[in-house]
C-alpha cells in the first residue's frame, strides 16, 4: 500500500489523561460526566452498595442489560461501590477525589462538606482541583429544596409556556431541564480545565436546575424583561414568527417554519397562493403575526389537498423548512439517511456488543477513537479501584 494513502491513526481523545471522580446520580450529573467520558476522560462512578444509582431501578423499560434510563447516561464509566456513611469507604472516596482532576457531585448542598469531601477542604490540598456542584435551586435560599426536573419545569416558568392555550400546562417530553443543566455543567468544567491549563489553579463550578432552565428561556424570558410581556401557552405556535407552527394537511400535521419574507413567498408560490405574499396583511412578518388566524386558515385550506410528506418534499426542495411529525424511531432513521450516524454500538468488558445508544452529537476532525464501553454493572470495577486507592493510602501513610 502506498504510505501516502494510509490513513493516520486516530489522535488521542481531547480529555485523555483526565480523571473524573463522579459522585453524582440520576440524570444531570451523570450526563455531564458521560460527556466527559465520551471525550476521553476516565470517569469513576461512585455508587451506593446494594442499590447503586437510583436510575438502575427506574423502569420499565429495561433492556437485556438493565434500566434504559440508567444506560442512557452512564456509558464509558467504571463503577465503584462506596458507603459514604462508613469511615473506611469515606477515606477511599477522599483518596479518589484527591487524585482526580475533576470532582462532580449533586448531593444536597452541604452534604459533601459534612463528610470531608467539600471543595474548600479538598482544594486546600489540591488547589488545581476542578470541583463541580449540581443542585436543584442553588446553595443559598434554595439549598434545602430537593430538585427534580418536573418540579423545576413548573416553578421555573417552562411549564407555563408549554402546551395548548386551551388545555393545562404540560411538561417537556424529556427531562429537558436536567439535560440543559448537564450541558451547562460540562461547559463550566471544560472552561475550568482550560483556565487551569493557563494558571495552574482549579475552580469550583456551580450550576442548578432552576438557573439552567431560566438561562434557556431565551426570547421568551427577554419578552418579559425587555417588553414586560409574560408569555403564555401557545401550543405549536411561535409568539413572534408566522408561519412557524404545525399546519394541518390531508393526513395530519406538517411543521412549517418561515423565518423570513422570502421563505414565506416561496411557501405561497408552492401552494398557489402567491397573492398572499403581496397582501398588506401578510407581506411582512409583523403583519402575519397580527393576522395569524386568518393566514393559518388560508394555508391549511391549500395544504388539505395533499398528504404531509408530499408537501414536505416540495417545500424542502424549494428551500422552505418543513417536516412531518416523526416518531423517535423515524427521527433516527432520518438522521441515518443524512449520514449523521446517530447510533453507537456499545460492548461489555469482553468486547461483546450488548446494545445500542445515542451517539455523542459532537464530531471531530481529525477523528479520535470513539470509546464504546457499555454502562458498568454495579461495582464492576470495585477490586481494581479499591486496590489502587488502598495502595495510594498506604503510600501516603508511610510518607
Amino acid at each position: 500500500m502506498n504510505p501516502r494513502l494510509t490513513p493516520p491513526p486516530p489522535r488521542p481523545a481531547p480529555l485523555e489523561g483526565i480523571l473524573v471522580a463522579d459522585f453524582s446520580r440520576v440524570l444531570a450529573g451523570p450526563l455531564a460526566t458521560m460527556t466527559l467520558a465520551d471525550m476521553g476522560a476516565r470517569v469513576v462512578k461512585v455508587e451506593r452498595p446494594g442499590s447503586g444509582d437510583d436510575t438502575r431501578s427506574w423502569g420499565p423499560p429495561f433492556s437485556a442489560t438493565g434500566s434504559t434510563y440508567f444506560e442512557s447516561v452512564n456509558r464509558n464509566k467504571e463503577s465503584l461501590r462506596l458507603d459514604l456513611t462508613d469511615p473506611a469507604d469515606v477515606f477511599l472516596a477522599r483518596e479518589l477525589a484527591l487524585r482526580a482532576d475533576v470532582v462532580v457531585e449533586n448531593f444536597m448542598p452541604g452534604r459533601m462538606e459534612k463528610i470531608g469531601l467539600g471543595y474548600e477542604e479538598l482544594s486546600g490540598i489540591r488547589p488545581d482541583l476542578v470541583y463541580a456542584s449540581i443542585s436543584g435551586f442553588g446553595s443559598a435560599g434554595g439549598a434545602a429544596l430537593p430538585g427534580y426536573d418536573f418540579v423545576v419545569q413548573a416553578l421555573g416558568g417552562l411549564m407555563s409556556i408549554t402546551g395548548s392555550a386551551d388545555d393545562g400546562p404540560v411538561k417537556s417530553g424529556v427531562a429537558l431541564v436536567d439535560v440543559l443543566t448537564a450541558k451547562d455543567a460540562t461547559i463550566g468544567i471544560l472552561a475550568a480545565l482550560q483556565a487551569r491549563g493557563v494558571s495552574g489553579m482549579g475552580a469550583r463550578v456551580e450550576v442548578n436546575l432552576l438557573s439552567s432552565l431560566q438561562g434557556a428561556l431565551a426570547n421568551q424570558g427577554q419578552a418579559y424583561l425587555g417588553a414586560g410581556i409574560v408569555p403564555t401557552r401557545m401550543g405549536n405556535k411561535h409568539p413572534s414568527i408566522v408561519p412557524y407552527q404545525l399546519l394541518e394537511c390531508a393526513d395530519g400535521p406538517l411543521a412549517v417554519a418561515c423565518g423570513n419574507d422570502r421563505q414565506f413567498a416561496k411557501l405561497t408560490a408552492i401552494l398557489s397562493l402567491s397573492k398572499l405574499a403581496h397582501d398588506p396583511r401578510f407581506a411582512t412578518n409583523t403583519a402575519r403575526v397580527q393576522h395569524r388566524r386568518e393566514l393559518t386558515a388560508r394555508l391549511e385550506q391549500a395544504l388539505s389537498a395533499a398528504p404531509a410528506l408530499y408537501w414536505q418534499e416540495r417545500l424542502t426542495k424549494a428551500g422552505v423548512p418543513a417536516g412531518h411529525v416523526s416518531t423517535i424511531a423515524e427521527g433516527l432513521e432520518y438522521a441515518e439517511s443524512l449520514g449523521l450516524c446517530p447510533i453507537l454500538e456499545v460492548h461489555d468488558s469482553s468486547g461483546v456488543t450488548v446494545g445500542r445508544q445515542i451517539r455523542n452529537p459532537i464530531t471531530w476532525s481529525p477523528v479520535f477513537r470513539l470509546r464504546k464501553q457499555a454502562p458498568p454493572e454495579l461495582g464492576e470495577h470495585d477490586h481494581s479501584i479499591r486496590s489502587w486507592l488502598e495502595s495510594a493510602g498506604r503510600t501516603a501513610a508511610s510518607d
